[in-house]
């Protein structure tokens, strides 16, 4: 297990995630993906050596990773991630020349039995991970409080940036998949959805939302992303780039929600007041201002 002294680098906003592009180990332009010239608008970017590989063409795709990686130079703005494979391909990765400027790795589907292999090989270093839940554990409750005790230990909380919600790995779980016409929420994972919420965030971790995999229903992926928001997730993958300004502008702070959070934190305010047709209490209303200048912070205000 990680040492108690662990020291995070630079502290990252979870909401600086916004929406985190998906992209295969063996994509053409994968060193334009992780300088940031490709896609410029980009917060983050996740490569994948996993369910996006092909076992058969694994040692290709590190072999791409492993050259591009040694060319990695810092890329302001841009949060640089590799989802890897098992904690095998991780301490293939670690080794990697460059792997130093990568901001951490997306470790898949973390269970207690897993968690101490994957963060082993990390103990030296000071990246970031994003455990993902994305097993059949994930729908037991008590599996899920076990898994979180391990991961608020001294050394490892610290480096835990966010956890990762794998939807389709968990229809796969239920040998279903995502009908088309409805949000992820209306769903037997949308139960799910809330139950991780209640589990994990009251005790300060934040998460994301699941993808959307469906190319040709923009307005449906803005309803579930407002849905996501409501369940106070703070970012969501996407799977391609056209997604990603999406999913973005419902991040956007509406200018009505700006006003009330500078009510709720301004000292001289009263307690309770009533705005834009609500009631508002600063003494619990609080940690939702925080994240409304977060988002405004990331994501700009609405027109």
């Amino acid at each position: 297990m990680l040492s108690p002294s662990f020291e995070s680098s630079p502290t990252v906003d979870p909401w600086q995630l916004g929406a985190s592009l998906y992209v295969p180990a063996l994509h053409p332009k994968l060193d334009r993906v992780l300088a940031r010239h490709e896609y410029p608008a980009l917060k983050s970017v996740i490569v994948c050596t996993e369910d996006a590989i092909a076992e058969r063409d694994l040692d290709s795709a590190l072999r791409q990773l492993r050259e591009v990686v040694r060319t990695l130079r810092p890329a302001p703005g841009l949060l640089r991630f590799v989802r890897v494979r098992n904690p095998v391909v991780l301490r293939e990765v670690l080794d990697m020349p460059g792997s130093e400027w990568l901001d951490g790795f997306v470790l898949p589907k973390v269970t207690t039995d897993t968690l101490a292999h994957y963060l082993q090989p990390l103990h030296t270093t000071s990246h970031r991970v994003m455990p993902t839940l994305e097993t059949a554990e994930v729908f037991e409750p008590d599996a899920m409080r076990a898994l979180r005790t391990e991961l608020m230990r001294p050394g490892v909380r610290e480096r835990v940036l966010a956890l990762r919600i794998g939807g389709n790995d968990l229809l796969r779980v239920l040998g279903t998949r995502r009908p088309r016409g409805i949000t992820l929420y209306d769903t037997p994972l949308g139960t799910l959805l809330a139950q991780l919420v209640l589990i994990f965030r009251p005790h300060g971790f934040a998460l994301t939302a699941p993808v959307f995999d469906l190319l040709d229903s923009d307005a449906l992926l803005c309803e579930e992303v407002r849905r996501d928001l409501a369940f106070g997730f703070s970012g969501k993958t996407a799977i391609h780039p056209a997604q990603v300004p999406l999913i973005e502008a419902v991040f956007r702070v509406q200018s009505a929600e700006l006003d009330v959070a500078r009510c709720l934190v301004d000292a001289n305010g009263p307690a309770v007041f009533k705005l834009d047709g609500a009631m508002h209490e600063a003494a619990v209303h609080g940690p939702w201002a925080q994240q409304v200048f977060a988002r405004a912070h990331h994501f700009g205000v609405a027109a």
